[in-house]
């Protein structure tokens, strides 16, 4: 299974840093889940989101917060766009 690497837009690392020591933790740990980005590869709960005829992703990362990504196959990467609490992603994108 092909591995990947992951990457943090600016805006994601400073909500990051913005978190408390245990959130940011655990945001990081599950994170690390995306070395396998698609749905049903690898640990995590992933999906693909159907928005706009992008490819774009979606990781749940405990109960609590939604990372946005998007995988560039062509380098081998995914790049982490966003991350919002989940209530915030149920009310942005109905999903």
């Amino acid at each position: 299974m092909k591995k990947y690497k992951v990457l943090l837009t600016p805006k994601v690392v400073d909500f990051l840093d913005n978190l408390g020591a245990k959130s940011r933790r655990i945001c990081r740990d599950n994170l690390k889940k995306l070395k396998y980005p698609y749905p049903g590869r690898g640990p995590g709960d992933k999906e693909k989101l159907p928005v706009r005829g992008e490819k774009r992703y979606r990781l749940h990362i405990g109960r609590t917060y939604t990372a946005f990504y998007e995988v560039l196959e062509e380098k081998g990467q995914v790049r982490v766009t966003e991350i919002v609490t989940i209530d915030e992603a149920h009310d942005r994108y109905g999903f």
